[in-house]
């Protein structure tokens, strides 16, 4: 039986030309261009990586993009007013706050300051609940960019049993809700696990597809996983490493090597979910000039 690799940076790199594509539409019949804005607090390493990713993304896109920095000890008022001033800002379709926060600023309240219509990142509660109901909305990224790369790969998700470890609002929650829907990619039987799961080896090992969102690397060994099932790794945690040039590498939560010749299909780290993040956010910006009517 021979795995299939779920290629997410091919996949991102075919959307963003799809993307790209309705722009020059746009552009050539005098329209506004969808413009995304990015707010990064500090020097935290992965959300600059990310941010620049973003910014980057846009460029190749023909979006256009703001990139507000701030010194880490910016206060959680300041932080508002500038959530502010971008809900208020016409010229900006979408925004997102890159998380995580310095500690002494309430991630909560600053994603209720976000206008919902503006949420590319669909973290506000208006967005997550929409979701929950399957009303037009803003999906959260790495979710909507899971069940993209499931669609695009035309995965049979119907009918299968899909375990989703970690139960995380951005990430294993939203894709839990979104493959039980009543849509295609969707109608699984979803299993959310967790640290308190019992028999928790057990309960992979019966995923026909198995998300694996918490974090820890190389969690998922070869006894967890059934032959042939489909593996989406979400992990992305950063581990030392001399022989790389930045002086460590991305780890996955699946040990890839070990695990590689039983599964059906899985995602690579890097080059899976994390394309596919922002793929989805691109997606999301351009939606969000289209929802705002602009």
């Amino acid at each position: 039986m021979s795995m299939q690799l779920l290629d997410g940076k091919a996949t991102a790199a075919s959307i963003k030309s799809e993307l790209a594509e309705a722009v020059a539409k746009r552009k050539a019949s005098g329209m506004k261009v969808p413009h995304l804005a990015a707010v990064l607090i500090g020097e935290d390493g992965g959300s600059v990586t990310y941010v620049n990713a973003k910014v980057k993304s846009c460029e190749e896109i023909g979006f256009e993009s703001s990139l507000l920095r701030y010194d880490a000890s910016i206060t959680e008022e300041e932080l508002l007013k500038v959530v502010q001033d971008l809900n208020e800002n016409d010229q900006i379709d979408g925004f997102i706050v890159q998380l995580p926060l310095p500690a002494h600023i309430d991630e909560n309240k600053v994603t209720m300051a976000i206008d919902p219509s503006k949420d590319v990142d669909g973290f506000h509660p208006v967005n997550i609940g929409k979701m929950v109901l399957g009303l037009p909305c803003f999906l959260p990224a790495t979710p909507a960019g899971i069940v993209e790369l499931l669609k695009r790969y035309s995965i049979e998700t119907s009918g299968k049993h899909c375990v989703v470890l970690g139960r995380s609002t951005i990430v294993g929650t939203p894709v839990s809700i979104m493959l039980s829907r009543n849509s295609n990619p969707g109608n699984c039987t979803v299993t959310l696990a967790h640290s308190r799961t019992e028999n928790l080896k057990e309960v992979c090992k019966s995923a026909d597809i198995l998300i694996a969102a918490i974090g820890k690397p190389d969690f998922v060994t070869s006894d967890m996983v059934k032959p042939g099932a489909v593996i989406i790794d979400v992990g992305t945690t950063r581990v030392d490493d001399a022989t790389k040039k930045a002086g460590w590498r991305l780890k996955g939560d699946v040990k890839f090597d070990e695990v590689k010749d039983i599964c059906g299909a899985i995602t690579p780290v890097p080059g899976g979910v994390g394309p596919m993040t922002i793929a989805s956010l691109m997606i999301n910006t351009l939606r969000a000039m289209e929802l705002n009517g602009k």
